[in-house]
């Protein structure tokens, strides 16, 4: 899983989407970090599967999760979304002191761990990173553990990029790495969201991964989105 693309930059309370160096869009002005009075906020920390590698923006899950949220009546601003291709949960945890937020947001969703796998990386590494960064998290989310959403890690080894790898073998690490996520993130009180079995399940279908063969389509998003949106709603309701 190379390292690419959309790396998202911070000046003067506006976020800025960059790549290679090459300023690609404007994703928030200073209003995303301070929106209406009466609007929510949402920060969604991760890697490709957090940008939407090989859709366009607006596809993503993110993107998509605020769209549902509005058609319910949730008034949420655009998603500030801190995330690159490749990160590994060190990478993630360097990026958000870079950026130094002060802001708390209304929810927070954190997808992570992918990398650290297809990198080799050891899972007693990942328990500790990924604790630091969930704790990291519920601060964001103003101390309410419940505003905080974790997305399972999706099985790569379901799609056709995987094709000649031990796909079984794959299938037993990231079983693994969820099961620690999920442990750590219910152990926290925050909210696990089980979107694993849906890649696994569509990882051979064209219409469900994107044309690199391996990064999620839009509509494989919007099923993780329709999950989130609907505890999302239900719990800032509350």
């Amino acid at each position: 899983m190379e390292k690419m693309t959309l790396i998202p930059f911070f000046s003067k309370g506006k976020c800025y989407i960059i790549s290679c160096g090459i300023l690609l869009a404007l994703l928030h002005t200073a209003s995303a970090f301070k929106p209406n009075k009466h609007m929510y906020t949402y920060l969604a920390l991760g890697d490709s599967y957090t940008i939407g590698e090989q859709v366009p923006l607006h596809d993503n899950f993110p993107y998509q999760t605020v769209a549902l949220l509005r058609k319910e009546h949730v008034d949420v601003a655009d998603p500030v979304i801190i995330a690159t291709t490749g990160w590994t949960t060190d990478e993630l945890a360097a990026s958000i002191r870079e950026h130094n937020i002060r802001e708390t947001f209304s929810f927070v969703t954190l997808l992570i761990g992918v990398n650290n796998q297809y990198r080799g990386r050891s899972l007693d590494d990942y328990r500790q990173e990924y604790e630091q960064l969930l704790t990291q998290a519920i601060v964001f989310a103003g101390g309410k553990s419940q505003h905080v959403f974790v997305l399972s890690i999706p099985d790569w080894g379901a799609t056709p990029f995987a094709e000649g790898r031990d796909r079984q073998a794959i299938a037993r690490d990231i079983d693994g790495y969820n099961a620690a996520c999920k442990e750590i993130t219910l152990a926290h009180k925050c909210q696990y969201v089980d979107i694993t079995p849906s890649t696994r399940e569509h990882g051979q279908d064209k219409d469900y991964v994107a044309a690199d063969g391996l990064h999620p389509s839009a509509r494989e998003y919007g099923i993780w989105s329709e999950k989130l949106a609907g505890e999302a709603a239900k719990t800032l309701k509350q």
